[in-house]
């Protein structure tokens, strides 16, 4: 059990603050980078997949309502990813519940590094801005769902990484998958409650404080930053957080 105010519940706002930081500008990172640093710390791994999980219902929320609020957000992409993404998310939290995940984490690994690569070359390439109606938009949110779920994150650099690399409006882009996320988070959340049961999870609050409090800030810088420099960096992300795992 945690107790407030304490070194260690400090450590899970500031891990939650910087991870949200970075997943609200970028589009993507918070459940990679926040069971990375729960698991680095020494939380068991099931219990940090839960708390990363249970977090982002919170940090997605107001993550989300602030891309809302400066207009960020497509709405006709948030109706195609998210019916697609929930159901995903609840398959695969479902079988998270009944295999070990981390067998699939290496190849989830090559394929974001491939497609980090593949968008750090869209960046310095002509883009062809590609349709809301993208007949690929649902598989995309089916397979990031699945495999966030599975692998304790992983919406975002999936689902991100695939839609820019597919040529959609980046600012649209991270903006609609980070409100289109709380519906799939929260749907994965109640999965993994109905089929594990409720665990202890006190130290989360310390993850959802600084996660909440990081979110405006996040809205703010991809509203500011242009597009090549924001495309570069979302590649960066997503080839560290995928090599990290082969560390």
């Amino acid at each position: 059990m945690f107790d407030f105010l304490t070194p260690d519940f400090l450590i899970f706002v500031l891990i939650g603050f910087l991870a949200q930081i970075i997943d609200g500008a970028l589009g993507m990172a918070f459940g990679v980078l926040t069971t990375t640093s729960l698991l680095a710390i020494g939380i068991a791994p099931s219990t940090a997949s839960a708390m990363t999980h249970v977090t982002e219902c919170f940090t997605t929320a107001a993550s989300g309502l602030s891309h809302v609020y400066h207009r960020n957000v497509d709405w006709r992409l948030v109706l195609r990813l998210a019916p697609a993404g929930m159901l995903g998310g609840a398959i695969g939290a479902y079988v998270l519940s009944n295999i070990d995940g981390e067998a699939i984490a290496p190849f989830v690994s090559v394929y974001l590094i491939a497609v980090g690569i593949f968008i750090l070359y869209k960046a310095f390439r002509p883009k062809f801005p590609r349709d809301v109606h993208d007949w690929i938009v649902p598989y995309i949110g089916g397979a990031g769902g699945l495999l966030d779920a599975m692998g304790g994150g992983g919406w975002g650099p999936i689902v991100t990484s695939s839609l820019l690399g597919r040529g959609h409006d980046p600012k649209k882009v991270i903006g609609s998958t980070n409100l289109t996320e709380f519906a799939v988070t929260t749907t994965i959340s109640a999965t993994f409650i109905l089929a594990l049961g409720w665990s202890e999870l006190a130290p989360a609050l310390g993850l959802i404080l600084g996660g909440v409090l990081a979110a405006p800030l996040g809205a703010v810088i991809v509203r500011k930053l242009p597009v090549k420099p924001l495309m570069i960096a979302v590649s960066m992300i997503i080839i560290g957080t995928a090599a990290v795992r082969f560390v």
